[in-house]
């Protein structure tokens, strides 16, 4: 069995594939691929309503396993039947970035750039590192895919800790 892609892989190939198709100077095909690919996603996205419908009167824990899980998660994004709103998504998908620690500042909708600050991780006065922005880009892809960039900012720097400690003996 191979590997489940993410949603943004798989737009991605049926991208390609559809281009080749145009490419392919049949535009009857390329007509006919592209109304086959809307009719699918309309078909499971009728799917999905249904199962939310049914879970709607279930007990949380189901839902919650649902909302949790990344593929499902960007299914109901891609069909915009995701039951929470962009700013708890984005939330959600910020919390899944454990080695990261970061905290929204800001969303501008027109160009899709979400502003985070990269909390200190351990209180050292370091940053939380480099691959924040890569670690929040592939989290939020999934779950607010409405999110096109995202600007890290450091922290403020706070006051640098001092080692104190006992001089050796015959040091004084």
């Amino acid at each position: 069995m191979s590997a489940v892609k993410s949603a943004e892989q798989t737009g991605r190939h049926v991208e390609e594939i559809l281009d080749r198709l145009a490419e392919s100077g049949d535009p009857a095909a390329a007509a006919a691929a592209e109304e086959l690919v809307r009719s699918l996603m309309d078909f499971y996205g009728a799917g999905l309503a249904r199962i939310l419908h049914l879970l709607s009167g279930a007990p949380g824990e189901a839902a919650a396993r649902l909302l949790g899980d990344d593929l499902v998660a960007s299914l109901l994004v891609l069909h915009d039947l995701h039951p929470e709103d962009r700013d708890t998504r984005i939330a959600r998908a910020l919390d899944g970035v454990r080695d990261h620690p970061l905290e929204v500042v800001g969303f501008d909708e027109e160009s899709g750039t979400l502003t985070v600050r990269a909390r200190e991780a351990g209180g050292c006065g370091c940053g939380s590192g480099t691959g924040a922005r890569e670690a929040a880009e592939a989290a939020l892809a999934c779950f607010a895919p409405e999110v096109r960039a995202v600007d890290v900012q450091t922290a403020p720097a706070g006051p640098t800790l001092l080692q104190i400690g006992t001089a050796p003996t015959g040091a004084r």
